[in-house]
Parts: C-alpha cells; structure tokens; sequence
C-alpha cells in the first residue's frame, strides 16, 4: 500500500504566523496555484489515490475534497484522529508570542498545552489512525490531508526519527511524502514535492 501525506492549502495564519491548531483561517490567493501543482506532480507520477482522507478541521477538509473531485473519487473521508496538535487556549496567538511565553513550544513532546494535548498524545492518535488503514489494506493508494505536526509525527514513525527532534522541521505547503509499505512495514520513502530534511536524517 502507499500513504501519500501532504499539507491543507496555505491559510492567512500560515502567513501572518499565527497558532491555528484545531481553529480555521481562510486560503490565501496563492494557495489554488499550490494545489493545482500538487495535482499535476502527482499526474505526471501516475500516481491517481483510490482514496483521500483528510482530518476534520475545514482547512483540510476543504483541500481534500478539492482532490477528491481532480482524482474522480465520491468523496472525502474526514478523520478527527488527522487534525493538527489542539494548542487550546495558544489557540489564535500569535508563534512569536507563544515562543516567548511558553518555552515548551515545539520543545518539550510530553507538555500538554492548557486545555489542550501534547506533542506525543497528538502523534499518537494520528499514527494509530494511519496504522488501522494499513491494516485493513483497502487501498491501493491513500492520499491523507493533514496538518504539518501531524506529518512530522507519521514520518518520524514511520522512518524511525526521534519525533522530539522534528518539531520545528519545516513542511511546504507543497509537500509531498510518498510512503511505500511491504509486509514488513515501511519499505521506501520519498518527496515528490518541495523537500525537507527527513531524508538526511
């Protein structure tokens, strides 16, 4: 089976660098030509998703069934288990003031944010949720839609990293993170889209 991850369109917190977490803020201009390179690198892979899942938060919602529609798929499958670190009440701050307030931002994998969840219960629930998908083998190729902590935490899994070390690793809006599994795991991983660093590691 192959687990393709990429980003939810670039929003206006993305821009302004401000904590959105399980909040929403609206595409910027720019994001429709992010999406509409995403959907030609993937065509120029052969690669067509028999199916996309996207977690519940309408920013990836909204990405996915942009996808669902270019790959002729009925539907998008919304997964809650996919959304982005709940940050509760950092909710809407602005990463500046967060950085200077709360040293255990993107430090500390096990500090649970007020009235929210931490790094590690994050990671938790969204690998558990790519596992069971592996499990049952119902796809040939699942495209998910996430949220940048929710792919450093499945990559840093899946590729064996120390998920600690990732948390400021930077994801594009123009990821692509194609993951190849056998019988025995994770066979292959590689970036179609904009790289990172994972692949150094």
């Amino acid at each position: 089976m192959r687990l393709i991850l990429i980003r939810h369109y670039k929003t206006a917190f993305n821009v302004s660098g401000h904590i959105i977490g399980w909040g929403d803020s609206e595409p910027v201009e720019e994001s429709e030509q992010d999406l509409r390179w995403i959907a030609q690198t993937l065509d120029d892979r052969q690669c067509r998703p028999d199916a996309v899942y996207s977690s519940a938060l309408g920013r990836a919602r909204r990405t996915a069934a942009y996808f669902a529609e270019v790959f002729g798929l009925e539907s998008e499958n919304a997964a809650p288990q996919l959304n982005e670190i709940n940050y509760g009440t950092l909710q809407a701050k602005s990463k500046q003031w967060v950085r200077e307030h709360c040293p255990q931002y993107k430090t500390d994998i096990d500090y649970v944010f007020p009235e929210g969840e931490s790094f590690s219960q994050m990671q938790r629930r969204s690998v558990e949720f790519l596992e069971s998908l592996l499990d049952r083998r119902e796809h040939d190729a699942a495209l998910c839609v996430t949220h940048a902590g929710v792919i450093r935490a499945a990559v840093s899994h899946f590729l064996g990293l120390e998920f600690s070390g990732q948390l400021q690793r930077s994801i594009s809006h123009r990821y692509i993170g194609v993951i190849d599994f056998d019988e025995a795991g994770a066979a292959t991983y590689a970036e179609w889209g904009t790289p990172t660093s994972f692949l150094g590691d």
